[in-house]
């Protein structure tokens, strides 16, 4: 079922001149989708190609997604149901592993409870991810900023 709706988004982004590659998907443990779906609309409009894996997505599914579309700039992952660190516990052995190199950003309801601080957010940079949003409307910002300090060189770096 994953592999339809993939092709069927594929063939449906096709049609338009894409220039930017995403993977998308909710984390495993978390079967709301109508974020993502929306997210994925928004993302097409802008002209990115989204591969969109949907609900229930463990790190292993974005990793190979990551190695089937290796052009793609970034693997955003939603969360609602506030269990994205467990869901997330085998990113670092992804990273280290090189099975996904690229900025993964995390976004939605991060964890359980009322309370929501920092430290949250700290412990899921801890497993690797680069970009924890708070909302929504980030999203583009937080891929063009990403997108830049791709393809900037530092003078260091060049000589």
């Amino acid at each position: 079922m994953r592999q339809n709706a993939e092709k069927e988004k594929e063939e449906e982004t096709s049609q338009q001149k894409v220039t930017r590659t995403v993977i998308l998907g909710v984390a495993a443990s978390d079967s709301h989708v109508v974020a993502n779906h929306l997210i994925a609309h928004a993302l097409r409009a802008e002209g990115f190609r989204v591969v969109n894996l949907g609900a229930c997505t463990s790190v292993a599914e974005f990793a190979e997604a990551h190695a089937e579309h290796p052009e793609a700039e970034a693997v955003i992952i939603g969360s609602l149901n506030g269990h994205a660190h467990a869901d997330l516990q085998e990113l670092p052995a992804a990273r280290a592993a090189g099975r996904l190199d690229c900025p993964v950003i995390l976004g939605g309801n991060l964890s359980v409870g009322s309370y929501k601080g920092a430290a949250d957010h700290e412990r899921l940079y801890g497993l690797g991810v680069d970009v924890v949003l708070s909302d929504l409307d980030e999203l583009p910002s937080a891929l063009a900023e990403l997108r830049t300090r791709a393809t900037t060189v530092s003078p260091v770096a060049a000589s």
